[in-house]
């Protein structure tokens, strides 16, 4: 067998495709030349893995488990932009903050919000959701009355029920008058969750009552 034949003979080594520095390759190179509207990455929280998006505007998308990626994607390509990419580096400030909220170490979120995913009453019940502070809860009828509609508790429930932005716009705050934490789009345990956290159980003494702004 010639040198020639035992080369071709050889199994030849392929480097090894990673597709994950590709894209973030990819998504480097996008957004260098301006075609990166929306980033996202993924937090692992004791809530289970997170999919957090940021734009040039700010935090636009949490997604809990469940949700399914590509539909978060998908909806995020139809509400805001369809240039989405995976660029976890993007969302390091967020996931910081939700590490540190996760952890104990933060109360507060510092993070601009990109309200894209919203409009019209659920995103004035969802801006003044986003004023009850961490500690306190506040009703659905007082988020409605904030909103500029005190009859619509009903309509405010389903506003919460569908934030795009969940923890950091705390929709986990807002229960039902009549007691009880209320149902949650999470799920209610994980709302349970959250209060835990925070140290806060409706219907417990020393629970404090965020008033209407």
């Amino acid at each position: 067998m010639t040198e020639l034949e035992r080369r071709l003979a050889s199994p030849t080594p392929v480097a090894a495709f990673d597709a994950r520095r590709a894209a973030e390759v990819l998504a480097r190179r996008a957004a260098k030349a301006g075609l990166l509207d929306v980033a996202y990455g993924t937090l692992d929280s004791p809530l289970g893995t997170l999919v957090v998006a940021v734009t040039p505007r700010g935090l636009v998308r949490i997604a809990y488990p469940g949700e399914g990626e590509d539909r978060v994607l998908d909806e995020l390509s139809l509400g805001v932009s369809p240039r989405v990419l995976r660029a976890p580096e993007r969302t390091d400030a967020a996931r910081r903050e939700l590490d540190a909220y996760f952890g104990g170490t933060r109360q507060d979120f510092d993070l601009p919000i990109d309200w894209s995913l919203v409009r019209g009453f659920t995103l004035g019940v969802l801006q003044a959701t986003a004023r009850v502070p961490f500690g306190a809860v506040a009703t659905y009828g007082e988020m409605a009355a904030s909103a500029g509609s005190p009859r619509a508790a009903r309509a405010a429930g389903n506003a919460l029920h569908i934030n795009p932005i969940p923890i950091v716009v705390p929709c986990h705050r807002i229960v039902p008058a009549s007691g009880g934490i209320g149902k949650y789009g999470g799920g209610e345990e994980r709302k349970a969750f959250l209060l835990g956290l925070e140290g806060v159980l409706p219907g417990l003494v020393g629970t404090q009552r965020h008033p209407v702004p």
